[in-house]
């Protein structure tokens, strides 16, 4: 309840508190309107607070701000998981040891091996099944530039799904298989099978370097351990499928700027 609190309050002073400032990489270029205005943009502490509320889809507008600068805006929402705690259950850094670029070495390429950063994360904070918690894309737009990453709770090693793409055929994935880091609704017996915590479209560049991957994990993290719930997502992700990806990222980085005072 005061970790509620101490956000909400910062939210609440949002307008009267929140700036930008100039300095920092160029992140925004030809990623349209959703992400117009942020090029060099520094947060505030309020509107790292802010962020954290709306979870990985404000990943993108942290990108222009020192990585120490939003440990101590983490630190001062009362986050539960910090970058700091990100960089040593992830990567083995303290945060005090990592340069400001947050580029250790240490870069993803597939949801799976995202997956096993985010889970010893999980581990370390002390979620006893941290094992069923992934993190997933869907890559049906990554030819235009864009991916829908979510954030899923799924209780099975092995699952047995309906093709989402044609309709028709059976697949079965375990945990060593590239699509099981996809998110299904049912199993192929109709039975719910996933729980999406949270979700967010975004460009693809975005997501390429060791800072924006942390700070995505860490959001991912605090979302699980927050108990947020994002049953929007299987509507989203039928249209994302069907080619609206660009609309709905549009509309998403919109809310997603407009709770962030930005």
């Amino acid at each position: 309840m005061k970790k509620l609190v101490v956000i909400s309050l910062c939210l609440f002073l949002i307008t009267a508190c929140a700036t930008s400032k100039k300095g920092g990489p160029d992140i925004s270029s030809g990623f349209g309107s959703a992400f117009r205005g942020i090029t060099h943009l520094i947060l505030s502490p309020v509107q790292i607070a802010a962020g954290l509320l709306e979870g990985i889809s404000s990943m993108p507008y942290y990108l222009s701000t020192n990585i120490h600068t939003i440990n101590r805006g983490l630190i001062k929402a009362q986050a539960s998981v910090t970058l700091d705690d990100t960089y040593e259950a992830a990567y083995g850094k303290r945060l005090s040891e990592v340069p400001e670029s947050g580029n250790t070495g240490e870069v993803f390429r597939r949801m799976k091996h995202a997956t096993r950063f985010f889970q010893n994360v999980l581990s370390q904070y002390g979620i006893s099944d941290a094992n069923r918690y992934i993190l997933t894309s869907i890559d049906t737009a990554n030819n235009e530039g864009y991916t829908l990453f979510a954030v899923v709770y799924r209780s099975s090693d092995t699952i047995t799904v309906m093709d989402k793409y044609d309709g028709q055929s059976v697949r079965s994935f375990k945990i060593t298989d590239r699509l099981f880091y996809e998110p299904f609704e049912k199993d192929v017996n109709g039975r719910s099978l996933d729980t999406i915590i949270d979700w967010a479209g975004m460009p693809r560049d975005i997501i390429k370097t060791q800072k924006a991957q942390a700070v995505l994990i860490t959001m991912a993290a605090n979302a699980v351990i927050n108990r947020k719930r994002s049953p929007d997502y299987w509507e989203i992700e039928r249209r994302w499928i069907a080619g609206e990806f660009r609309e709905i990222t549009e509309q998403k980085m919109g809310n997603v700027r407009n709770s962030m005072g930005i």
